[in-house]
């Protein structure tokens, strides 16, 4: 089970790196312009990404999904607009089935655990949840090491180790892509019921836009979809803002790496904790709430307190609020899928084509919009969404699913 998990992981090691990199090796603003485009068609494919899944069944969806990770590493070993582009717009399709078929496989692995040991499911799939995101954002960690190890900046503002570095993330991203072939398929009867019902509708778009309908009325994905953006919006913050506004200014561009190794550090502790503790609703909603706390506390500091200062001090501060921003990341990966498993049991490529399809969206609106408006901006901007999707968020736990769990019983 533990490769079923750590598998699709394999293939996002360098997300992080490549953004470093491409920044560096910029171009008429090639790097921000590709990550933008990316999360576009992530955005725009995310629409469709279920009824791929259906149709090839989440095992096959994730080994598909390699694919455009590896054509986009291979495309920064000759980067240019002929070679960036294509492969930032064939990369949005494969992450959007690849992640729309790791949240369907790891909550189905779940359940069909939780089943087969007589367990509470929503524990089970909140630990699942815990134990692969917190592998997962060790990529953070492992990737900054790597790159620290390979990279060496030479006289004139150039770089080199460049070659080298995504020479391993192209054996990297093959090695995933061999481990994925050994997934166990899914066979539990979740599993053959979406089978079947993938015979007799998944070619009809009809079907698909009325799923997407239905999703979208329902009121406890319309709750969900702000705190989905928010997530979204805080990831592209650290990537495009935190490194570039709080990191550089005192820790110099050689620093950017241990800041953000840091970051992932906390990421992963925190998410194997979270996950840990997480029951149901009622604990999604309480981590959630104290993730929440976190990142609020750590944009008002941005926003009323930073000031690039000198010294151990300005060492200290960016290292403090990457760990405090790893911490919320954490939080908001684990509890989110957890949610969603947990909420959407009879159409989960759905639901997580929801979540992959907004996370995008806000995404690539801060890659377009980073550079035009100021720090303090994008902090206020985080700060409301911040708030109005915590509200819609404990307007659900507290008040909506409890209807819906009256209902149901």
């Amino acid at each position: 089970m533990a490769m079923d998990e750590e598998a699709p992981l394999v293939v996002e090691i360098s997300k992080n790196e490549n953004s470093i990199v491409n920044h560096e090796r910029d171009e008429g603003n090639l790097g921000t312009i590709s990550l933008g485009i990316l999360y576009l068609s992530f955005m725009f494919c995310s629409i469709f990404a279920s009824l791929v899944v259906r149709k090839l069944g989440s095992k096959n969806a994730l080994i598909l999904g390699t694919t455009g990770y590896w054509l986009f590493v291979a495309a920064n070993l000759m980067p240019n607009w002929y070679t960036m582009v294509p492969a930032s717009l064939y990369l949005g399709f494969a992450a959007s089935i690849i992640w729309v078929g790791q949240g369907t496989y790891l909550t189905s692995a779940a359940r069909s655990h939780a089943n087969d040991h007589i367990l509470n499911e929503a524990v089970i799939i909140g630990k699942f949840n815990g134990v692969f995101w917190g592998i997962f954002a060790s990529h953070q960690f492992v990737g900054n090491l790597i790159t620290l190890a390979l990279m060496r900046d030479e006289e004139g503002g150039s770089t080199s180790g460049t070659t080298v570095l995504f020479l391993v993330f192209v054996c990297t991203v093959t090695l995933g892509a061999v481990l994925m072939c050994f997934l166990s398929k899914r066979a539990g009867k979740e599993e053959a019921r979406q089978q079947d019902s993938s015979a007799s509708s998944v070619s009809s778009v009809a079907t698909l836009l009325k799923s997407i309908i239905t999703l979208l009325q329902d009121i406890r994905m319309l709750l969900i979809i702000p705190l989905i953006a928010y997530s979204g919006l805080q990831q592209a913050f650290v990537w495009a803002e935190f490194t570039k506004y709080i990191v550089q200014p005192t820790m110099g561009e050689s620093g950017v790496g241990g800041a953000m190794a840091v970051y992932g550090v906390f990421d992963a502790i925190c998410s194997l904790v979270a996950g840990h503790f997480t029951f149901g609703l009622s604990s999604i909603s309480i981590i959630v709430s104290g993730g929440a706390l976190v990142q609020g506390a750590v944009l008002v500091w941005i926003l009323l307190a930073h000031s690039v200062t000198a010294g151990a001090l300005g060492i200290l501060y960016p290292l403090l609020v990457a760990a405090l921003w790893g911490i919320g990341d954490g939080v908001l990966n684990t509890q989110l899928s957890a949610l969603l498993g947990i909420l959407f049991k009879d159409d989960l490529e759905g639901a997580f084509a929801q979540l992959k399809l907004w996370q995008s969206f806000a995404i690539a609106i801060v890659f377009f919009l980073a550079p035009y408006i100021s720090l303090q901006t994008m902090v206020v901007i985080m700060f409301v969404a911040l708030c109005f999707s915590a509200l819609g968020f404990l307007f659900l736990t507290l008040k909506v699913e409890r209807a819906f769990s009256y209902r149901a019983a």
